[in-house]
C-alpha cells in the first residue's frame, strides 16, 4: 500500500492519496479544488486514480471531489448519511460524459481500490453526514491500519459542532451537534489504541479551536491526551466543545452551498480580462467589488477609492477575501504583476470566488483619483491618547484579545465590522488595531468602502504596541 499525504498551507487542510501498487489503483480522499498534485503524484507512482472521496460536506474550501471525477473519470463515493437537507445534490446528475459516476455510501459499507479495503463509519457530530473511512491493507494483513478522520478527530482536538449554526444559519443545531460527537466519540473509543489518525485539518484551521500541528497521530494517544476523550460526562462535554471556537469565516455558508449542490468545474470558470482604470471605474459604478491584493504600503501610499486591502503577501489571504466577498458580484483583481495571476486566482477559487471578470495592474491606480490609508505608529498612538479622546477597536479573535489586549480597547472581530457600524465612534478617530497591522490594514480599507472616514489602521503589531500602550489579560 502506498499513502501520499497533501497539505494546503492557506486552508490548513489536508487531503490523502491512497494507492494499491499491485493493481495500480487510487483513492484520493477530501481533496482540494487544485487537482494537479494528485495527478502529477499519481503519474510519478504509476497509479490511476479511480476512486474518489470526502468526509463530509465541507464548510471551509471548495471540494475537489467532483474536479478530480471529471478529469480521471474515477468514481466518487459519496457520504448518504444525515437528514435530506445535507443530502448531496449532485451525487445522481450525469457527469460530462453522460454517464453516473457516484456511489452513496452509509455506515458499515466497504468497497475496495485494488487490495486496499475501505470500510465507512458514519461520525456525526461537525456534521450530520459525517462519515470516515478506516483502511486495511489485504495483501498483508487483516485488520485495518488507520482511519481518515476528516473533520472529526484532529491531532489533540475534536471537529466544531456548531458552524451548520454559526455559519450556515441552521438555528438550534450546534447542541444537538455536540451530543452527537460525544456518542460519536464513545463509539470511537472502542476501536484498537494502535490505529493511526490521519484527520483532514492541522494548526490553524477554524474547524476546530486548537488543532495541533502534527501531521498525524494514533488513537491511542488522542486517547491520553486530547481533551475531547477525557470527558466523560455528557453535559460536561457539550458546554466544553461550544466554548471558545473561533468565529467562522463569513464564507462558510457558501462553501456548505456549493459543495452542497455541486462546484462548477474549473474549465467552466470565465478567464479574467486585463483592466484599465476606466474598467474598475466602471465595475465599481455598477457595485461590483475591486480586491487590491498588492503589498501593504503600496496600497498604503495610493488606491483606488472603495477597493479593498486584501495583501496577498499574507499565505491566507484568501480567507480574508471570504469574509468580504459577494458571490452575487463579479469581482475584480488589482495586483503588483498580472503576469503572476495565476496561483492568486487558485487561491480565491480554493474558497468559491469563481466570477474573477478581470485583473487590472498597481500602476492603473494613479491614472485616476487615488487616496492613501490613514495609518499611524503605537508611540504616535500613546501620544495622541494623551491628548484627546480615542476610540481603539481591536479586530481579533476572542482568545487572542484574553490573551492580551490594550486597555479599553473594544473587540469587534473584523469579519463583522460592517455588521456593527453603528458601535463606532462618530466624534473621535477610531483606530484599528490587531496582532500584526495586516488585519487592521484590511478593516480599515473595508470602512473606508462603506464611507467611514474617521478611521485609522495601526500599522505596528503587538511586540510594539505592548511596549507603548498599557495592556491587560483576559476578558
Amino acid at each position: 500500500m502506498l499513502l501520499k499525504y497533501f497539505y494546503d498551507d492557506q486552508l490548513a487542510q489536508a487531503s490523502y492519496m491512497v494507492g494499491c501498487v499491485k493493481t495500480g489503483e487510487a483513492l484520493v480522499v477530501d481533496p482540494m479544488r487544485d487537482i494537479a498534485p494528485y495527478l502529477a503524484a499519481a503519474q510519478r507512482e504509476g497509479l490511476r486514480i479511480t476512486h474518489v472521496t470526502e468526509t463530509h460536506i465541507h464548510a471551509d474550501f471548495v471540494s475537489g471531489c467532483r474536479e478530480l471525477a471529471a478529469a480521471t473519470g474515477a468514481t466518487m463515493y459519496l457520504s448518504d448519511e444525515g437528514d435530506a437537507d445535507w443530502k448531496y445534490g449532485y451525487a445522481n446528475a450525469p457527469d460530462d460524459a453522460g454517464m453516473h459516476n457516484a456511489i452513496l455510501v452509509r455506515d458499515g459499507d466497504t468497497f475496495m481500490v485494488g487490495n486496499i479495503r475501505v470500510q465507512v463509519l458514519h461520525t456525526p457530530g461537525h456534521t450530520l453526514e459525517h462519515i470516515c473511512f478506516m483502511v486495511t491493507d489485504t495483501a498483508g494483513a487483516n485488520k485495518p491500519m488507520g482511519v481518515f478522520t476528516g473533520d472529526f478527530v484532529f491531532v489533540g482536538d475534536i471537529g466544531r459542532p456548531d458552524l451548520l449554526e454559526e455559519a450556515a444559519g441552521v438555528v438550534g443545531s450546534k447542541e444537538p451537534g455536540a451530543r452527537s460527537m460525544f456518542a460519536s466519540l464513545q463509539r470511537f473509543k472502542q476501536l484498537p489504541d494502535y490505529l493511526q489518525i490521519w484527520p483532514g485539518h492541522g494548526a490553524g484551521s477554524a474547524c476546530g479551536k486548537a488543532l495541533g500541528a502534527i501531521p498525524s497521530t494514533t488513537l491511542g494517544y488522542e486517547k491520553l491526551f486530547s481533551p475531547a476523550f477525557q470527558i466523560n460526562d455528557e453535559q460536561a462535554f457539550v458546554d466544553w466543545l461550544l466554548s471558545g471556537q473561533p468565529e467562522p469565516p463569513k464564507y462558510f455558508a457558501r462553501m456548505k452551498f456549493v459543495n452542497k449542490h455541486g462546484p462548477a468545474l474549473i474549465k467552466d470558470l470565465p478567464t479574467p480580462k486585463l483592466s484599465s482604470r476606466a474598467d474598475i471605474d466602471a465595475a465599481l459604478a455598477r457595485g461590483e467589488q475591486v480586491f487590491d491584493l498588492r503589498d501593504r504600503n503600496a496600497f498604503a501610499d495610493a488606491h483606488i477609492p472603495r477597493s479593498i486591502s486584501v495583501p496577498a503577501t499574507n499565505n491566507t489571504f484568501s480567507t480574508y477575501v471570504g469574509w468580504f466577498v459577494k458571490f452575487d458580484k463579479p469581482t475584480h483583481l488589482i495586483v503588483s504583476d498580472p503576469a503572476k495571476i495565476a496561483p492568486l486566482l487558485a487561491s480565491l477559487r480554493s474558497i468559491g470566488v469563481d466570477d474573477v471578470q478581470s485583473v487590472a495592474s498597481g500602476d492603473v491606480v494613479k491614472d485616476g483619483p487615488h487616496q492613501t490609508l490613514p495609518s499611524l505608529r503605537a508611540d504616535d498612538l500613546a501620544k495622541q491618547m494623551r491628548q484627546h479622546a480615542v476610540q481603539i477597536i481591536d479586530i481579533r479573535g476572542a482568545g487572542e484579545y484574553d490573551e492580551l489586549h490594550i486597555n479599553g480597547a473594544k473587540r469587534i472581530h473584523l469579519g463583522y465590522l460592517p455588521d456593527r457600524l453603528p458601535e463606532l465612534a462618530q466624534d473621535m478617530p477610531v483606530v484599528l488595531q490587531c496582532a500584526s497591522g495586516y488585519r487592521s490594514q484590511v478593516a480599515t480599507s473595508v470602512l473606508q468602502n462603506l464611507g467611514v472616514t474617521n478611521v485609522i489602521s495601526l500599522s505596528d503589531g503587538k511586540d510594539v504596541w505592548a511596549k507603548y500602550l498599557p495592556t491587560s489579560a483576559g476578558a
